[in-house]
C-alpha cells in the first residue's frame, strides 16, 4: 500500500497519507477544519465533503472519478440527522484511494468563515420594483366570455382603483392553480412596468428581494423586505472558486490553461449565490417562491464569471469588458432556482473597477460631496475611488492576497481563533494580542480558558496590518521594513530565521506563530501597490488635500486606522477622518435593490468616473518603489507625528539588520 496526495479546499492544506485513510483521518492529521459530531460513526452527518476530479494544475494533480474509493454500507445506508447532500461524501467512510482534491463545504466546517460585512444603511425612500395585490377573482359563469387573465386584471383595477395590469405569457400557467388553491383569493405581484410576474393562493404578506456581494474571497448576501426596505437576513460564504486560485488573475490564468475552465467557474459561483439564497430564505422560515428580485454585484471577473462570460479578456491588455452596462435578466438564466424572480447585474466602470466598486459610490456618494472624498476597497484587488461632486476618478491596483494572510508564514482568513489586534511594548517588546472568538485580549484575564490550550490558529489581515505597524513604532521594524537582528540580544522575540530575522508573536507546543521578513516584504509590496494607485489619483485630480479617507470592504471595515496611517496605506490626513465603513458594496447593492431611483443614480454615477489604468500609467512604477517605505520615503507625514510618536528614517537596508540601535517611541494610543 503506497501513500497518495490529498490536498483540503478551501483552506489549501495538503499532504500525503496512506491508501485507505479516511479523509476525516485526513483532515485530522493535516488540521483541517472538518466537523464532526458523532466521532466519525456516520450518524451525525456533519463530515459531508465533495471530491473534485479532473485536472488541477495548480497542484499539478489529475483526480480520478474512483480516487475516494466506492460508497462503503454507512454512506449507502444513511440515515442521519442530517441528508447527505447528492455528490458529497461522508468524510467519515470515504478512503483515500488516489490523489485527490477535497472541497470542504462550509456548513461541513467546524469554524466557518466569519463574513465581517455589516451593513450601515443611510436614510433613503424605498421605491421597490413590485407591489403585491390581494384580489378575490369571480367565479366565471356560463355566458361570461371573459378569460382568467381578464378576470384577475378587472379584479385589481376594481379593488385597488388602478390600472389593470397586463398578464404575460409566462403568468398564464400560475393563474388556475392559484385560483383553485386559493378558493378565488389570490395575490397579484406586479411590476414596474406593470406585469403580472407571479400569483400566489390567499394572502401573501412577503415579497423578498436579495442583494448579493460575489467577492473574490466572500460571498456576502441580504434578504430585504422589499415593500418595508427592512433587512430581514443576512449571511455569507467562502467563494468556492478559491479552489482554482487564491487572486483574480490566477483565476484567469486557470481558465486560459484549461478549455472549458470558464464553465467550472461559472457554476461554482452560481451554486454558491443559489445556496447562499436558500440559507437566507431558511433564515426568515419562508420560501423561495416569495423572491422576486436578485441584485449582484462584484468586481469584472467575478462580474463576467456570474453571467457565464469569457473572462479571460480582462487578463491581459487592454483589459476589455464584455459588457460595462447594467443586466436585466431572469433568475434562472443564472441558475438560480428562484421561480418569479429576477436578476439585476449592476454595471461595471472599467476593467479591473467593477460593479461593486460602483455600489459602494452610490452608498459613500463622493459624487455628492463637497469635499473630496477618498474611498478604498481593499481586498485582492483595491479599487481606489477619489473625487467631489464636479470629478470623480477611479482605478483598481493589484495587491494581491497577503492583506486577507494568505501567502504568509502564519497568515489565515478571518477565522475564529485568528490573531485580529496586537499591540507591542515599547520598552519589554512583549506583544499582547486580541483573537477573534475571545472577548479578553492575551494578557488579560479568561483569555487562556477562553482560546484553550492550542492558543491562536494564525493572523488574519488585520492583525498582520496591526503587527507590522507595531513592530515600526516599537523599533522591531526600520522605515526600510528590514527587522533589526540587534534586538534577538535583548528579547527572544526576535529570532534568527536563516540570513534574516522574525518576530514572534505567540509560541506554544511546537506551534509558533510569527512575522518573517518575507511578510513584512509581502505586505509593504502590497501597500506600495495600495497606495501607488492612490497617489496616482491625487495627481490626476490635481492634487487636493484629502480630509475624508473612507475604508470599505471585509477587510477594510476592521483595519485601524492609526495603524493603516503608521503603515502608510493610506496618505497622511488626520487619524479621526480616516474611518471604516463596513460593507459599502453591500450597502449599495441594498440600495439599488429597494429603490428604483436609487439604481438609476447607480447607473448615471458609474457611466461619468473617470477611469485611470494603473497598467499604462508610467508614474506608477515611480510611485510604488516611493511608497515601499514605512509610512512612506518621501511624503511627510505631519498629522501622524501629530498623533503618535515615530522612529527616526532608517539609515541602512541592511538585510541582517545587525549593529544598528532603534530609539523606541513611548505613548502609542491602544
Amino acid at each position: 500500500m503506497g501513500e497518495h496526495r490529498i490536498v483540503f479546499t478551501p483552506s489549501g492544506l495538503h499532504g500525503s497519507v496512506p491508501e485507505g485513510t479516511t479523509v476525516l483521518a485526513a483532515a485530522r492529521t493535516l488540521g483541517v477544519d472538518l466537523d464532526t459530531v458523532c466521532g466519525g460513526r456516520g450518524i451525525c452527518g456533519r463530515c459531508q465533503v465533495e471530491m473534485s476530479p479532473g485536472v488541477h494544475a495548480k497542484w499539478s494533480l489529475d483526480v480520478a472519478s474512483d480516487a475516494l474509493g466506492e460508497s462503503a454500507t454507512i454512506e449507502t445506508d444513511y440515515r442521519g440527522a442530517r441528508p447527505l447532500v447528492d455528490g458529497r461524501r461522508l468524510g467519515c467512510a470515504a478512503r483515500v484511494c488516489g490523489d485527490v482534491v477535497i472541497e470542504v463545504p462550509p456548513e461541513s466546517q467546524v469554524h466557518r468563515q466569519v463574513v465581517r460585512k455589516d451593513l450601515d444603511l443611510p436614510a433613503f425612500t424605498v421605491d421597490p420594483s413590485f407591489t403585491a395585490w390581494f384580489v378575490e377573482v369571480p367565479k366565471p359563469e356560463l355566458g361570461d366570455d371573459r378569460s382568467l387573465a381578464d378576470l384577475v386584471r378587472l379584479a385589481v383595477r376594481d379593488q385597488h382603483g388602478r390600472a389593470a395590469p397586463h398578464v404575460p405569457l409566462r403568468a398564464l400557467p400560475m393563474l388556475q392553480p392559484a385560483i383553485d388553491q386559493g378558493s378565488g383569493a389570490v395575490t397579484v405581484v406586479v411590476d414596474e412596468d406593470d406585469q403580472v410576474v407571479a400569483v400566489w393562493p390567499g394572502f401573501v404578506d412577503a415579497l423578498y428581494g436579495v442583494a448579493i456581494d460575489i467577492g473574490s474571497t466572500t460571498i456576502a448576501g441580504h434578504l430585504c423586505d422589499l415593500s418595508t426596505g427592512e433587512v430581514l437576513a443576512s449571511a455569507g460564504r467562502m467563494n468556492p472558486q478559491i479552489r482554482f486560485g487564491e487572486d483574480l488573475m490566477s483565476r484567469v490564468s486557470y481558465v486560459m490553461m484549461n478549455p472549458g475552465g470558464e464553465v467550472e467557474l461559472t457554476s461554482a459561483v452560481r451554486t454558491a449565490v443559489d445556496g447562499l439564497i436558500g440559507e437566507l430564505v431558511d433564515q426568515v422560515q419562508s420560501f423561495r417562491d416569495y423572491v422576486l428580485e436578485v441584485v449582484l454585484v462584484g468586481n469584472p471577473i467575478m462580474h463576467h464569471l456570474v453571467l457565464g462570460l469569457d473572462p479571460t479578456p480582462l487578463g491581459q491588455a487592454p483589459f476589455t469588458l464584455t459588457t460595462n452596462r447594467a443586466l436585466l435578466t431572469r433568475a434562472s438564466d443564472l441558475d438560480l432556482t428562484l421561480p418569479y424572480a429576477r436578476c439585476y447585474t449592476a454595471p461595471c466602470i472599467a476593467g479591473h473597477v467593477g460593479a461593486d466598486t460602483a455600489a459602494a459610490v452610490l452608498a459613500e456618494g463622493p459624487h455628492r460631496s463637497e469635499q473630496v472624498q477618498l474611498l478604498v476597497d481593499i481586498g485582492t484587488n483595491a479599487e481606489i475611488v477619489l473625487g467631489d461632486r464636479e470629478r470623480v476618478f477611479a482605478a483598481s491596483s493589484p495587491t494581491g492576497p497577503a492583506f486577507e494572510g494568505a501567502q504568509l508564514s502564519s497568515g489565515q482568513r478571518a477565522t475564529h481563533g485568528s490573531i485580529e489586534r496586537v499591540r507591542i511594548d515599547r520598552d519589554s517588546l512583549e506583544p499582547r494580542f486580541a483573537v477573534i472568538g475571545v472577548d479578553a485580549w492575551s494578557d488579560q484575564e479568561g483569555y487562556t480558558d477562553a482560546v484553550g490550550p492550542s492558543g491562536p490558529s494564525g493572523i488574519c489581515g488585520s492583525g498582520v496590518i496591526d503587527a507590522i505597524a507595531e513592530m515600526y513604532l516599537a523599533g522591531v521594524i526600520d522605515s526600510n521594513g528590514v527587522i533589526d537582528g540587534s534586538l534577538a540580544e535583548r528579547t527572544p522575540r526576535v529570532v534568527a530565521d536563516g540570513r534574516t530575522f522574525s518576530y514572534v508573536l505567540h509560541e506554544s507546543a511546537g506551534h509558533r506563530i510569527a512575522i518573517t521578513q518575507n511578510d513584512v516584504r509581502a505586505i509593504q509590496l502590497a501597500k506600495a501597490a495600495l497606495r501607488a494607485g492612490i497617489d496616482l489619483l491625487v495627481e490626476h485630480a490635481g492634487r487636493p488635500e484629502i480630509t475624508d479617507v473612507r475604508l470599505a470592504g471585509a477587510f477594510g471595515a476592521h483595519i485601524d486606522p492609526l495603524r493603516a496611517l503608521v503603515l502608510g496605506l493610506v496618505p497622511d490626513c488626520p487619524v479621526d477622518r480616516v474611518r471604516s465603513v463596513g460593507n459599502a458594496a453591500g450597502t449599495g447593492a441594498v440600495q439599488a435593490l429597494l429603490s428604483r431611483a436609487m439604481r438609476a443614480e447607480l447607473e448615471d454615477t458609474a457611466n461619468g468616473i473617470v477611469k485611470i489604468e494603473t497598467a499604462t500609467e508610467g508614474r506608477f512604477q515611480e510611485l510604488f518603489v516611493a511608497a515601499m517605505g514605512v509610512p512612506h520615503s518621501t511624503d511627510p507625514t505631519p498629522h501622524l507625528a501629530g498623533s503618535v510618536e515615530l522612529p527616526p528614517p532608517s539609515a541602512s537596508s541592511d538585510p541582517s539588520g545587525a549593529g544598528r540601535s532603534r530609539r523606541r517611541s513611548r505613548g502609542v494610543p491602544a
